[in-house]
């Protein structure tokens, strides 16, 4: 049994995530807690853990969070078991709110385009969207949107939106459908999405 804290606090989008990967690869078995004093890092570290089949508690402490991830032990859960009802492992990357270079034709465009998604048998669904710059506004912000979006995501569509690009635009609390991303989870889903569907 081995137990670490990580102290990731003030820590910038996707350090916590990455000193979390490093500290539960030195252990075969334990507990490490780390501590972050912000929304995004916590939902990204805790989406970290568990996506590694670890068990995940959370503290709320005074201006931080305590998160307690659990490693080895009979209680966690294989990744593989989560997992067992896929989409396809296509990726949409949406960096805008608007696509092309005639802006209120681009959202009605982007609008148009995100509800089709709703269209397509599940096989052809995909694995994850991603809103990242600008394109966090449309999770956050454009209702009719949103809802097509909470139905993909009940199909088993992963909707991400980066959590630095929300903490830029002062506008974590909006957020309305899916979760907080880092650049970490992005890159790792680009990188190993069978294709990347970019939007905006």
């Amino acid at each position: 049994m081995s137990d670490k804290i990580v102290d990731a606090k003030g820590l910038a989008c996707p350090q916590p995530v990455i000193m979390t990967k490093n500290a539960l690869s030195e252990i075969e078995e334990g507990i490490i807690t780390v501590l972050v004093d912000s929304i995004a890092s916590r939902e990204n570290v805790k989406r970290f853990a568990e996506s590694q089949g670890c068990t995940v508690n959370i503290k709320e402490k005074d201006g931080y969070f305590e998160i307690e991830i659990v490693k080895g032990y009979a209680c966690t859960v294989p990744y593989e078991e989560k997992n067992n009802d896929k989409t396809s492992e296509k990726v949409v990357f949406v960096s805008s709110d608007s696509i092309g270079p005639d802006y209120e034709l681009g959202k009605e465009l982007m609008k148009g385009f995100l509800k089709t998604f709703l269209d397509l048998e599940k096989k052809d669904l995909p694995k994850k969207i991603i809103f990242v710059n600008k394109g966090v506004h449309i999770t956050c912000f454009w209702e009719e949107t949103i809802e097509a979006l909470k139905e993909l995501e009940n199909k088993g569509v992963e909707i991400y939106s980066c959590g630095a690009c929300l903490n830029y635009f002062k506008i974590t609390d909006e957020l309305k459908v899916g979760q907080i991303g880092n650049a970490f989870d992005s890159v790792q889903s680009l990188m190993q999405g069978e294709s990347v569907i970019n939007l905006g």
